[in-house]
């Protein structure tokens, strides 16, 4: 009987440089939006809400993404134990044949090095990066506040004003 692997998601092929572009992208608006213009600090003190709800849209679909690219590779672990293990569909096996009997302790390392799988992990943990990324975003935001303040107070020093 000739075995064949189950069809692949074609997401994953491309979809590694599109998480890519996109961590470019955010990297790109958060070296815009990070500086702070002193001169203009009470319009900068301002801006903070809409940067925290810009960049908290981001991480949340972002989060989302990553939620549902975890639930394909779980649907895809699955098709892939399947045909390891010779209990998938025939036709699978007509489409793609494998040829080989695996015992069952040495599936797991068929699973672990299967490209499909494999590409399926690295975007998961690209969207794990963008997440970290924005997440520090988001704290630094957060701390703007903390940093507008600081510079106001260090302009009054230059000045050698005081309270």
């Amino acid at each position: 009987m000739i075995r064949r692997p189950p069809r692949s998601t074609p997401l994953y092929s491309s979809a590694a440089s599109d998480v890519y572009k996109r961590q470019e992208k955010i990297q790109t608006l958060w070296d815009e939006d990070s500086k702070l213009d002193v001169d203009n600090l009470h319009t900068e003190s301002t801006k903070i809400p809409s940067l925290h709800a810009k960049y908290y849209k981001i991480y949340n679909n972002i989060l989302l993404l990553k939620k549902m690219e975890e639930n394909k590779l779980k649907v895809l672990n699955k098709e892939k134990w399947q045909y390891y293990t010779g209990k998938a569909n025939p036709q699978v096996y007509i489409d793609k044949p494998f040829d080989h009997k695996v015992l069952r302790q040495d599936v797991d390392k068929y699973l672990e090095s299967d490209e499909d799988l494999i590409k399926g992990k690295t975007k998961i943990d690209y969207y794990q990066v963008m997440l970290s990324y924005l997440d520090s975003i988001l704290k630094n935001i957060n701390n703007r506040t903390y940093q507008i303040k600081n510079a106001i107070e260090w302009q009054q020093f230059i000045r050698g004003y005081s309270d």
